[in-house]
């Protein structure tokens, strides 16, 4: 082929891969995410490093602490997308009182839940759900509980549960720190988290 044939095939496939949408539309299409692509050189709204880490410390003192969920029966469920973006349980964080149960609920399919070692209180029960079932589980021994979505642990869907006073909850941020290296996006959302309680 000669240069100039290329010069009007790109253009082309570009046409048909995208069905003359942006690459934006396509993407927001297909995964149901907004996201913001830039080159190097463009400006995409990101703020200075100086304006990012004073706006982060301003939302670090107004971060709104969780209040203790009313009744002995809570739903948490399990969505593909929620008000903490992709991948997420919700509510996210609770506060239980000792003995209260906690329902799993499978409203979007391909998750579970299950705790995740090291960050839950010691002599309390591990658990780990089927994939796309509903899950029940008695909280008894009082502290943090850190769990997990085993499917999407890559992409932080995890969820904090407090029963009763968080006596762990020095052991559970030691072992965050080692949890975010695994995470791939939503490093920060364990920390988020944990702030809460």
């Amino acid at each position: 082929m000669k240069k100039n044939q290329y010069l009007i095939i790109l253009p082309l496939c570009a046409i048909f891969l995208f069905n003359g949408k942006t690459y934006n539309e396509s993407v927001v299409q297909r995964i149901g995410l907004e996201v913001n692509i830039c080159l190097e050189g463009q400006d995409c709204g990101v703020a200075s490093a100086a304006s990012a880490s004073s706006s982060g410390m301003a939302n670090a003192a107004a971060v709104k602490k969780v209040e203790l969920s009313e009744g002995s029966e809570h739903i948490v469920n399990m969505l593909n997308s929620g008000t903490d973006g992709a991948m997420v349980f919700e509510p996210a964080v609770i506060k239980v009182s000792k003995g209260d149960t906690i329902h799993f609920k499978a409203v979007d399919m391909s998750h579970n839940s299950a705790t995740i070692n090291g960050m839950i209180p010691d002599g309390a029960n591990e658990w780990s759900s089927d994939l796309s079932k509903d899950f029940s589980i008695a909280l008894d021994t009082e502290g943090v509980y850190v769990y997990q979505c085993d499917p999407h642990a890559m992409m932080a869907m995890i969820g904090v549960i407090q029963v009763g006073e968080a006596v762990n909850l020095d052991d559970v941020k030691a072992e965050a720190n080692k949890q975010k290296s695994m995470f791939v996006m939503n490093a920060n959302r364990i920390d988020d988290y944990l702030s809460q309680l």
